[in-house]
């Protein structure tokens, strides 16, 4: 009986993943939610608060593994097939990762057992507040992990979608795990009060999503979003990279548009060791069909220093990005890790921070503010560039997970960007999926995965704020942090 709850946990956890793309069963995110409330509820030590807290964090621990483990496992691809780390290293680096990473869900399952009340309301609002505070918590410390985020299940149609504008990602969360409590509590009670919260709640957030935040401004512009599909094992052998580079001409030439994007790192190497003139040629083609081009490639600054960049060519001056938020392992070393290459083979693994802050492009009437792959998961860090940037572009390279659920899960978080921001959204991507996501988090338009095309597309530039872009996270993690200080401060009047 002793594991008996917390394999319950890991159960439910793994099943919370049916609740994001590309199953998008957004009510079981509610029933995991729910039955890890009742688990955390159930467990009653003998041994006062701190053995409450050790037994609810195993719980909550258990339930973000089972989640992360279920949901994240597409890193093996990259660390054994890509990589080239042995499969027993690969396999026991993917677990403790995930491990490493539900510690956040373990100590909020441990501190909401420690301060539960058995007041329904009270134990309702105390766990959305610890949940939330522990995803938050996740998607920050050592740089943040914020994927597979429970809010990130409610997109359209989910009612909670309504709230993302306002709270972002981290309060749908907290309001998931609010709802999913209320609904325990009525089940266990045979109590319709708590239910009649959460039709409320799911009401409200239905009548939020015909609230529009923002309002298209300019002429309509087309784009065409290139999707190249080169396998990722082929890559970066030298005797193909004249290849690659000829797939990128020949498919802006076929793809006339006035911004036309190539992918994340569509060029493998560095932009000044690029053939003599292929640049120019480039700004020719883009030129030629009254528009510009942006490619990611890889560019150098004087000192030496190596960025994940996206630069644009063609009618208007160049712009250039330059990734800032990179990938620990992947794009560089933390410290104390520099034997984890030599177990993996990463090219240019080892990268520098772009500024925090970078102008959008001015490209054919829109300002367009980049990110690149990984980024679009921190939304507090994109809301920088509002409320100048028109339009959101993110360039990725998911080829290095494989045909996993790496891909829809992506471009999920990019439809929750689209909500938040009140922009839309523009994707393009080596391997899947480039899409047109619209500021109320519809896929207006996608590219079938794993095959080489292009999506053109007319979309207007939007200007306006929203709640969450003029505040950002901290109206959620605020009040979160204060119903957590005040079960604090109840419980040390208690003992």
């Amino acid at each position: 009986m002793r594991f008996l709850r917390p394999g319950l946990a890991l159960l439910a956890g793994a099943a919370s993943v049916l609740a994001y793309a590309p199953f998008e069963l957004f009510p079981l995110a509610f029933v995991a939610l729910a039955l890890l409330f009742r688990l955390l509820d159930g467990a009653r030590p003998a041994a006062g608060r701190g053995g409450a807290f050790r037994q609810g964090f195993g719980i909550g621990f258990a339930w973000g593994v089972g989640a992360l483990l279920a949901g994240v496992s597409w890193i093996y691809i990259a660390l054994h097939r890509f990589g080239g780390m042995p499969m027993p290293l690969a396999g026991l680096a993917v677990l403790l990762f995930c491990a490493g990473m539900a510690v956040h869900a373990g100590l909020a399952g441990g501190l909401f057992a420690a301060l539960r009340r058995g007041r329904p309301w009270l134990d309702a609002a105390l766990f959305a507040a610890t949940w939330l505070l522990g995803e938050w918590l996740r998607g920050w410390m050592f740089t943040g992990f914020p994927w597979l985020v429970s809010g990130y299940s409610q997109t359209p149609p989910s009612p909670l979608a309504g709230y993302a504008p306002l709270v972002g990602v981290y309060g749908v969360g907290g309001l998931l795990a609010f709802g999913a409590a209320l609904a325990a509590q009525a089940v266990q009670r045979r109590c319709g009060r708590p239910l009649a919260v959460l039709a409320l709640l799911l009401a409200c957030g239905g009548a939020l999503r015909l609230v529009a935040w923002t309002a298209p401004v300019g002429e309509p512009v087309r784009v065409a979003l290139l999707q190249t599909n080169i396998e990722q094992s082929l890559k970066w052998r030298p005797e193909m990279l004249r290849h690659w580079l000829d797939i990128n001409l020949q498919m802006l030439r076929d793809n006339p548009a006035q911004i036309v994007v190539l992918p994340e790192t569509t060029i493998p190497l560095l932009a000044d060791s690029l053939p003599e003139g292929y640049l120019e040629e480039v700004r020719r083609i883009a030129a030629g069909h009254g528009g510009d081009a942006i490619l990611g490639t890889f560019t150098r600054d004087a000192a030496g220093h190596i960025y994940n960049a996206a630069i644009s060519v063609g009618q208007a001056a160049s712009g250039h990005y330059a990734k800032q938020h990179l990938v620990p392992f992947g794009e560089y070393s933390p410290p104390l890790f520099s034997w984890f290459y030599d177990l993996a083979s990463i090219p240019m693994a080892d990268q520098t921070r772009g500024p925090a802050v970078q102008a959008p492009m001015l490209l054919a009437g829109q300002k367009v503010a980049l990110n690149i792959c990984y980024e679009d998961v921190f939304g507090e860090e994109l809301i920088r560039s509002l409320p100048e940037a028109t339009l959101l572009l993110n360039i990725s390279n998911l080829a290095w997970y494989g045909d996993s659920l790496a891909q829809p899960q992506h471009l999920q978080i990019a439809r929750l960007r689209a909500l938040e921001t009140g922009r839309p959204m523009l994707r393009s991507t080596n391997t899947g999926m480039t899409a047109l996501v619209m500021p109320d988090g519809a896929v207006q338009a996608v590219l079938p995965a794993f095959e080489r095309g292009a999506l053109q597309v007319e979309v207007r530039g939007y200007a306006g704020m929203t709640p969450y872009a003029r505040w950002g996270n901290w109206p959620a993690v605020g009040l979160a942090a204060v119903l957590v200080l005040l079960g604090l401060g109840s419980a040390r009047r208690r003992s």
